[in-house]
């Protein structure tokens, strides 16, 4: 392995299968020679949002990282560290598991929901796999500045990245959620 996807953005290649991938915006938070490990940005988990919303008594939005282990829980956080046991993504956003310190934070109000966007599961590659998918162009792969990993989003961030690739992107971004009925 001579290159690192690791802070990138992978969007999906448009494809008939309607996995959790299909669509799909995923911030990879790492990739070695062990393999990758990211998040599904833009994919809303119904199931577990009404869960969060539950426990805590007010509406929360929480997204399918991915389909790996998803009994576990993922932060992206925001500007203030309120754990010690993060990963840091950019200097302004982190990854962190710990969910005790951030409800607390929450709750305690050290940090607004704003800041802060929910995960169940991951998504998870063995050594090369991302690798080859990428080869088989399953992915494509984009650098993009300035995206706030915390936003709300749903299929409308994968179809504005695919605009702003131009080209053929443009095609995919326009052609039909099944494009079978293309």
């Amino acid at each position: 392995m001579n290159y690192s996807y690791k802070g990138k953005i992978l969007i999906s290649t448009p494809d008939i299968s309607g996995d959790i991938f299909s669509r799909s915006v995923v911030l990879v938070i790492e990739h070695n020679e062990q393999g990758a490990f990211g998040l599904i940005l833009n994919k809303k988990n119904s199931q577990m949002s009404e869960k969060f919303k539950d426990m805590f008594e007010f509406k929360i939005e929480v997204y399918d990282g991915g389909p790996v282990e998803n009994d576990k829980v993922f932060f992206i956080v925001k500007g203030k560290k309120v754990t010690e046991a993060f990963v840091e993504i950019t200097p302004d956003f982190y990854l962190t598991e710990d969910i005790e310190n951030i409800i607390s934070a929450v709750l305690n109000s050290e940090l607004s929901m704003n800041e802060v966007k929910i995960f169940s599961g991951y998504s998870g590659w063995t050594s090369m796999q991302l690798d080859g998918e990428i080869q088989r162009k399953m992915w494509t792969v984009v650098d993009v500045y300035n995206l706030d990993y915390t936003l709300p989003n749903d299929q409308t961030l994968w179809k504005s990245i695919m605009q702003n690739l131009g080209g053929e992107y443009l095609l995919w971004a326009n052609s039909p959620e099944d494009i079978s009925l293309n």
